[in-house]
């Protein structure tokens, strides 16, 4: 009988936006081109990957806090998702200054991931799709440049958009490793994504290899409590959403747990390294500084004779725990003889092995600020793809790049967030121009202006330019504009009345562990609060014109006084900065053409092809000597415009 040749179709669909991945920054970068009313597919491995945390159980912490709270100020998703579904809630830095508090929240792994997924598969104009993007469909000009016109899944399928958003985490050509066992597969064993990398470098994006790690995972019930030390959650919980009170997310809290390693683990790490692929030669991606592996750690400081591991719980309803700090690639066998060293683990039981994983990323110096490619107009990429760390930092390229996608489709300018406006503007800064070459993650040192960028006062910042784009409804912003004419009436109020030297004054003044004011002198309340043992607080006792204000009021009116010489002496730096921010560098300018420019300088800056002045004396190998070259040269354009 005949066989007869079926003639092979292919389905194509069209979309406004497609956004390949559903990791924090998919997710966040879905929500956003959805919410301001674009027709968004998102791409998945796997469904039930959609917001996975496949390493650290927590949201928040040292600096990436503060990322979570510019998020909400924006209209992101992150914090309200976390404020749902925290286990055990902490700030961190308390006894610093506010600067660097930070705050933390331990997360349910699984009701966090069915908060995001339920978020995403609710809001209108979005589609998931569970398909691997194997290519970019692109068109070439004339000019060289391209423009996006969609994506092909494995199977062949073609979905056309406008605009592309790349969020694939570490699952381009991921490969997990341990001891000698290598596995081509992403996170917790789910597939990996082995073709895209090649599109990517047919569309002329250069890609890099970098590593990142995970801990082991133990049996809760083969651990010992009672030799380790217990960390609680702090009794006032502070919400990350703006949108929430204390009482609104107030709930029974899990404890976390301190223990540390010893010179007997520190031993097992050192008779076996070379069994670790990370010292064997057999891992060759780039590994992050600041987060380096235990067999690293000993090696690097001999001379530390322990190093404190958190035992996080992974969620209220799984006995794994999360061993923090013990990131590794060692074999299985010598995992479980280290782990055994510690106090409170001579009979634990690992339930998940711990690994190292590679993947490709691409130089994020290839994308604007926008985080759009510059030689592919519509293409834009976020999160780990870009270089960067964490689910906080990943989670607000997302949206940035969201909201940037769907300004362009609007036909609007897009929004880039400074350095002095955000942590987020950092953080991009910093990837699009300093040539990153490890995994990157977010540091309080990274902000210049870290006082003026403080996670209490992420709202003030950024929730206007929420609103301006659309993400933030009107309800949101009365109550911000309400909270700042609250905030400057009562600085106002107290700047205006005077504490006199009286009986009460003084006597309250003593109790507190403050001097007392000389007779028939007086002083201003903000005088009082900004004395160290005293604040805003404190001095409602004897303020007796105070009215009812709201907790986040009553913060910002406190720092604002007490930090005011602090804060204005840094706002002032922030104006000469952004007087080099506003010296725009034409987009033609041809920088071999200018003489005394350094040739490393020429090579750099006619590859990142900054924006601004600013941005060009952060592009690392261009000296201060090359920006006053530039600044001359554009100066003298500027005359020659004006004599034509």
């Amino acid at each position: 009988m005949e066989k007869i040749a079926k003639k092979r179709e292919h389905i194509t669909e069209y979309a406004d936006v497609v956004v390949v991945g559903a990791g924090h920054a998919g997710c966040e970068a879905a929500l956003a081109c959805g919410r301001l009313g674009f027709k968004t597919v998102v791409f998945t491995v796997s469904v039930d990957s959609i917001a996975l945390m496949p390493c650290n159980p927590n949201i928040g912490g040292s600096s990436k806090g503060h990322l979570v709270c510019e998020l909400d100020a924006l209209g992101g998703e992150m914090g309200k998702c976390i404020d749902r579904t925290f286990i055990q809630s902490k700030m961190l830095n308390k006894s610093k200054g506010p600067a660097v508090h930070s705050l933390r929240a331990q997360a349910d792994k699984q009701d966090y991931i069915a908060e995001m997924r339920k978020t995403l598969e609710n809001t209108e104009n979005i589609r998931i799709k569970q398909a691997e993007i194997t290519e970019l469909i692109t068109e070439k000009r004339e000019d060289g440049s391209r423009i996006i016109r969609g994506v092909r899944t494995g199977s062949g399928a073609e979905y056309m958009a406008s605009k592309v958003i790349l969020c694939t985490g570490v699952y381009l050509k991921a490969r997990c490793i341990y001891g000698e066992v290598s596995e081509y597969t992403g996170p917790n064993g789910l597939r990996a994504a082995n073709f895209l990398t090649q599109s990517l470098i047919e569309n002329d994006i250069s890609v890099r290899r970098f590593k990142t790690g995970t801990p082991a995972r133990v049996d809760g019930r083969t651990i010992d409590y009672d030799e380790m030390e217990e960390q609680k959650g702090d009794e006032f919980i502070r919400p990350f959403s703006f949108t929430n009170e204390p009482e609104d997310v107030m709930r029974d809290q899990a404890s976390c747990w301190l223990t540390y390693t010893n010179e007997r683990t520190h031993e097992i790490i050192r008779e076996n390294i070379d069994r670790s692929p990370l010292f064997s030669g057999e891992i060759v991606g780039t590994g992050p500084r600041y987060c380096p592996s235990i067999e690293d750690k000993v090696v690097k400081f001999p001379d530390k004779e322990r190093h404190q591991i958190f035992v996080e719980p992974e969620g209220y309803y799984t006995n794994e725990m999360y061993l923090s700090g013990m990131s590794s690639s060692l074999p299985e066998d010598v995992q479980l003889q280290m782990v055994r060293t510690m106090p409170g683990f001579s009979h634990a039981e690992i339930v998940r092995h711990a690994y190292a994983i590679e993947y490709d990323c691409i130089d994020a110096t290839q994308l604007k600020n926008s985080l759009e490619f510059k030689n592919i107009e519509g293409l834009y990429a976020a999160g780990q793809i870009n270089g960067s760390s964490g689910y906080e930092e990943a989670a607000v390229q997302g949206l940035m790049a969201g909201i940037n996608a769907s300004l362009s489709l609007k036909g609007r300018e897009a929004l880039v967030i400074d350095r002095s406006e955000g942590y987020i503007g950092v953080l991009i800064d910093d990837l699009v121009t300093k040539e990153t070459q490890e995994p990157y993650r977010m540091m309080t040192s990274r902000a210049e202006y870290r006082l003026l960028l403080r996670q209490d006062n992420a709202d003030l910042r950024l929730t206007e330019k929420g609103h301006e784009v659309g993400l933030i409804d009107d309800e949101r912003y009365s109550q911000l504009l309400l909270k700042k004419k609250l905030i400057e009436e009562e600085i106002r109020r107290l700047e205006n009345t005077v504490a006199g030297c009286n009986e009460r004054i003084n006597s309250f003044l003593i109790k507190s562990g403050s001097a007392p004011l000389k007779e028939g002198s007086g002083v201003s309340y903000t005088e009082l609060i900004k004395r160290p043992e005293l604040n805003y607080e404190l001095i409602g006792e004897i303020d007796d014109e105070r009215k009812e204000l709201p907790w986040r009021v009553r913060e910002q009116v406190n720092i604002e006084i007490k930090y005011k010489g602090y804060i204005e002496r840094q706002r002032q730096q922030v104006e000469h900065f952004k007087k080099l921010e506003r010296k725009k560098i034409p987009s033609d300018i041809v920088y071999e053409e200018l003489k005394g420019l350094r040739i490393e300088a020429v090579q750099k800056l006619s590859r990142i092809r900054p924006e601004n002045i600013g941005q060009a004396g952060r592009i690392s190998g261009v000296s201060p000597a090359d920006i006053s070259v530039l600044l001359v040269h554009l100066e003298q354009m500027k005359k020659n415009r004006h004599t034509v």
